[in-house]
C-alpha cells in the first residue's frame, strides 16, 4: 500500500511525463536533500554531489515515462543516482577526501557538545573507512530507511549480497567504534 507521500510523488512523476516543469521542480526539491546526503557519503565531494544530482534528475526528466511502478519511486531515483555516482567516480582522477566536520549545536553544554562532535567524527571516520559498497548499504539502511530489497534494487545486486555487505560493515564498524570509544575514555 502506497503512503500519501508516495502517492504525491507518483502524481508528480505522471505530471513530469507530460512535460510539467513545475511538477519536475517539486520532485527535484523533494529529492535534493535526500540524494545529497546519500551521495555525500558515497563521493565525499560536494561539487560532484551537485553534478550527480543534476544528472540524476535529468535522467528522471527524460525517462519518467519508463518508470513502471515495480518498485517505489524513491528506489528508482536512488538507483539512478547510484549508477550516475559510479559513472562519475570512475571519471575522477583525484583521491576522495573526507569533508570537514560540522560544528556542534549552539547553546549545548561544552562537554556534551565536545563529546557529541567527537562521537560524530568517530562514526563519520568509521563509515568513511568502509569499502564503498558497505558504506552505501549502511547509508541507505540507516539514513534513508530503505529495506534490503529496496537497497538490492537500488544497487543492482541480490538481497543476499546486501545482507552480506551489511554483516561485514557492522563487524568493521563495531571494531572501529570500540577503538574510538576507548580513545575517548
Amino acid at each position: 500500500m502506497a503512503l500519501p507521500d508516495e502517492l504525491d510523488e507518483n502524481v508528480l512523476l505522471r505530471r513530469v511525463c507530460g512535460g510539467d516543469r513545475l511538477a519536475f521542480q517539486a520532485l527535484y526539491r523533494s529529492y535534493f536533500s535526500r540524494l545529497a546526503r546519500f551521495l555525500d557519503r558515497m563521493t565525499r565531494n560536494v561539487p560532484l554531489v551537485e553534478e550527480i544530482i543534476n544528472d540524476t534528475m535529468m535522467v528522471v526528466w527524460q525517462k519518467a515515462a519508463t518508470f513502471d511502478g515495480s518498485c517505489k519511486l524513491s528506489t528508482w531515483i536512488f538507483a539512478i543516482a547510484y549508477r550516475q555516482a559510479l559513472k562519475a567516480l570512475r571519471g575522477l582522477d583525484v583521491p576522495l577526501e573526507p569533508q570537514e566536520d560540522q560544528p556542534g549545536e549552539a547553546g549545548a553544554e561544552p562537554e556534551h557538545a565536545l563529546a557529541a562532535r567527537q562521537l560524530q567524527r568517530g562514526v563519520s571516520r568509521a563509515l568513511d573507512a568502509l569499502p564503498m559498497e558497505q558504506r552505501m548499504v549502511v547509508s541507505l539502511t540507516y539514513y534513508h530507511g530503505m529495506a534490503y530489497q529496496e537497497i538490492a534494487d537500488t544497487m543492482g545486486c541480490p538481497v543476499n549480497t546486501v545482507k552480506t555487505r551489511m554483516f561485514h560493515a557492522r563487524q568493521k564498524l563495531k571494531d572501529m567504534l570500540s577503538d574510538h570509544m576507548e580513545e575517548m575514555q
